[in-house]
């Protein structure tokens, strides 16, 4: 039995999220799926996390074991690659690694980027990959909220209703507002781990607070309220990205990530 990790890009468009569903598309069911053509084998891969509807990556690390060992990890990739097509799902790398690593378990951080373009005119080249927010937006005062969500906090307010993570308490390692250009910026947030919905709610937040809506200092009552109301809006999924994962040494030393 060997164990491999697959670092996934894809196109988030078309599934209705990460994990395998009964009743629609899933990247895990597609990978799967692809998996059983190509060993004939009932492989089962286990994603660093889970992406909402709509929510894309760059490069989602899953690591899945198979049996016969006449599989490398070259073979393995460029099979998948063939497999599929013509589902927006590219594996850019596979690697071989310890049979008790475990993507999700032995992660130390996931690192996440939402994309705004902040102009008047609909978009036509950024549609489906960035969240279209017309009103001019104070980019100094959503960098000013964005330093007051950051450390450990109860962020009930910032989670969805259905989210079922045990505790709301999470530490937020880094959250940034950064301007590309005079239209585009980009939040970036950085945590061991998220609740659902929560990098999206807190850049709805964020929007919102840019559009004038509330004042930065404001988003310490609605951490005090833990009351998702409290909060601002849901930003649109298309506009987030699962960018990265880091592992310790031992193990991102075998696939060059960290």
């Amino acid at each position: 039995m060997t164990r491999f990790l697959g670092l996934f890009e894809f196109d988030g468009a078309p599934f209705m999220g990460w994990q395998r569903q009964k009743h629609g598309a899933s990247v895990q069911g597609a990978i799967e799926a692809a998996l059983l053509k190509i060993t004939g084998e009932n492989v089962t891969v286990q994603g660093c996390g889970r992406t909402d509807t709509g929510v894309h990556a760059l490069a989602m690390p899953a690591h899945f074991d198979v049996a016969q060992e006449k599989f490398d990890a070259n073979r393995v990739r460029e099979a998948l690659n063939a497999v599929l097509r013509p589902d927006p799902i590219a594996a850019l790398e596979i690697f071989e690694v310890p049979g008790d690593f475990n993507a999700r378990f032995d992660c130390l951080r996931r690192h996440y980027r939402y994309q705004i373009w902040n102009r008047r005119p609909d978009l036509a080249v950024g549609l489906g990959r960035w969240w279209h927010v017309k009103g001019a937006l104070d980019i100094d005062a959503m960098r000013e909220a964005a330093g007051l969500l950051i450390g450990k906090h109860d962020f009930t307010s910032f989670r969805a209703s259905e989210c079922q993570a045990a505790s709301p308490l999470k530490t937020l390692d880094h959250l940034e507002v950064s301007q590309l250009d005079d239209e585009q910026l980009v939040v970036t947030a950085h945590a061991k781990s998220f609740l659902h919905h929560q990098v999206r709610n807190m850049v709805g937040t964020l929007v919102d607070i840019g559009l004038g809506r509330w004042e930065p200092q404001d988003i310490s009552q609605m951490l005090a309220a833990k009351d998702r109301h409290a909060a601002g809006r849901t930003a649109p999924a298309e506009g987030l990205f699962f960018v990265k994962a880091d592992y310790a040494q031992q193990f991102s030393s075998v696939y060059g990530g960290g």
